[in-house]
């Protein structure tokens, strides 16, 4: 019988549910408990694959292809586990699955409501996972804060499941803030004993506060919260503001989170949590021996969350190579022929970032062209594969006009074309090329050196690839593919012959770079940027 923990949030939305829940997930792993975390999510959208970043950070992929919420990363990135589509479920899912039945005569002429049809659907996917046999605990996070209208249904189904489930098989996790006033210069406890009471008016009663705060807790306002909201004070959890979010876990190990939450389900505490690998991880990142600066050139560069894998895939990188990375975001948009040479300077690599639409792109292949030429670390990600493409073709090939098919439909040389099952889709949303393909990579080349081995997988998000008729041409001129789909023939890897470090992927390698596993290209980026920065 799998155990159901929920994490709900109240005051004020990015408070860190999902780094609160990894966190947790990762010290009961530790235990050598069997652990996953889902993540429900509020709005109506089916998944966020058609959200501007902007809106809502980046957008992950997982290996089976599901377009899902950021949070799934930090929930692989912590506990080096793959999600699946079943890790994220949205309103919007919920209510199709829910009109479709009732379109099929699944519910004998009732009237289809709220509850019971609704919860019960939501509740049906709360259990999936658990109901697989495959995890001792199963997290479920909900988006939102309590007393949002939309997450309403959601903790309505978290009531009706704690009293089906019985005593020691589910706990409530409320994670709240704690504001400082600096006039009055003390912590306030009224908003969370204001959250606490919004839930209970909802039949849910919270067995352990985790609170947000700039300061620490007194044990007079642990009492006074323990007091005011009916649980132990013990079960009053301090999680403090971390200069990374890698500490959270030992910050809640401190605060005995994990203890109090098994001491609750009935499960052992005997083991004490094995975190050997994870505190050498953190020793490594705290104390780097050198620091470079990598550019990161995209369109979304005013919010670091739409890039939010890359950010950490260079964290876990750094720390491989005892490196400190600094990340100088530029906007793409801002970048040309004549400025391109001031606002490259003093990086040591450069990455050109994944995104979609024409906005920006003159910049992108100024950078790229500007990196190639004077032989600077250079690493693309899909659309920023593309543009190393697209530039090469305009200014060493001498295709002019050469282009992607996505920023130009009459391009005379569409060296980026829309991919051949792609051409007859409407819809926008989930139709993408989504999900983990695998590539083989060529012996004696940069990618091959990175990875060590021939055959890998690599998860992608795109609708345009490599046009291959113009393959000859390019690796004549000393632009090879270094990758490619052994079923499709697709150019998922190029790079350049004669440059320390010119990579570049038609895949995400960001989605797949965990605290236990960096990716290889990110270390072997961070590497070469290094040795750029030395010579």
């Amino acid at each position: 019988m799998s155990k159901y923990i929920f994490v709900t949030g109240g005051v004020t939305s990015s408070l860190g549910k999902g780094i609160v829940a990894a966190s947790l997930a990762k010290l009961l792993q530790a235990r050598g408990f069997k652990v996953t975390i889902q993540k429900f999510d509020p709005y109506i959208n089916i998944d966020p694959g058609t959200l501007n970043p902007y809106e809502h950070g980046e957008c992950y992929v997982t290996e089976d292809g599901a377009e899902t919420d950021l949070d799934l990363g930090h929930y692989e990135r912590f506990l080096n586990v793959p999600t699946s589509q079943a890790n994220n479920v949205t309103t919007g899912r919920i209510y199709q699955h829910v009109i479709q039945q009732e379109r099929a005569g699944a519910y004998l002429g009732k009237t289809v409501q709220v509850v019971p049809h609704i919860t019960d659907e939501i509740k049906r996917r709360m259990l999936l996972l658990g109901q697989t046999g495959e995890y001792d605990i199963v997290i479920t996070e909900l988006g939102g804060t309590v007393g949002d209208i939309e997450s309403l249904p959601f903790i309505e189904a978290v009531r009706q499941l704690r009293w089906e489930l019985g005593n020691n098989d589910s706990l409530v996790i409320h994670l709240t803030l704690v504001p400082y006033l600096a006039a009055a210069g003390e912590l306030k406890t009224k908003p969370t004993q204001h959250s606490v009471k919004t839930l209970l008016e909802y039949g849910i009663q919270p067995d352990i506060l985790v609170c947000r705060t700039e300061h620490k807790l007194t044990q007079e306002i642990r009492k006074k919260l323990a007091q005011f909201c009916n649980v132990n004070i013990n079960a009053v959890v301090e999680s403090i503001d971390a200069s990374t979010i890698y500490d959270v876990p030992l910050n809640m190990l401190k605060e005995q989170l994990d203890k109090t939450a098994l001491a609750k389900l009935k499960l052992s505490t005997k083991q004490e949590p094995d975190l050997t690998s994870w505190k050498a991880f953190l020793g490594k990142l705290k104390n780097p021996t050198d620091e470079i600066q990598i550019g990161l050139v995209g369109k979304y560069v005013e919010l670091p969350d739409a890039y939010k894998s890359i950010v950490e895939a260079f964290i876990h990188a750094g720390a491989v190579n005892e490196t400190r990375v600094k990340l100088k975001y530029i906007a793409a948009e801002s970048v040309n022929d004549e400025n391109v040479a001031d606002k490259l300077k003093d990086l040591d690599g450069v990455l050109v970032a994944p995104g979609f639409g024409e906005r920006g792109l003159e910049g992108k292949l100024a950078s790229i062209k500007f990196v190639r030429e004077n032989q600077i670390p250079f690493f693309g990600i899909c659309l920023g594969m593309q543009c190393s493409v697209i530039e090469f073709g305009r200014n060493v090939l001498g295709l002019k006009g050469a282009n992607s098919v996505e920023m130009d439909e009459n391009t005379p040389h569409p060296v980026v074309n829309l991919m051949e099952e792609q051409k007859n889709i409407t819809n926008m949303g989930g139709t993408m090329r989504l999900g983990a393909y695998e590539c083989e990579v060529k012996k004696g080349t940069k990618a091959y050196a990175s990875y060590g081995k021939a055959k890998i997988s690599e998860r992608h998000r795109h609708r345009y690839e490599f046009n291959n008729d113009y393959l000859k041409q390019y690796e004549e001129a000393g632009m090879i593919a270094s990758g490619i789909n052994p079923e499709t023939g697709l150019v998922e890897i190029v790079e350049l012959k004669n440059h320390p470090f010119f990579v570049a992927g038609q895949f995400h390698p960001e989605l797949k770079s965990t605290v236990a596993n960096p990716h290889p290209l990110f270390v072997s980026f961070v590497a070469a940027s290094l040795a750029n920065k030395k010579s």
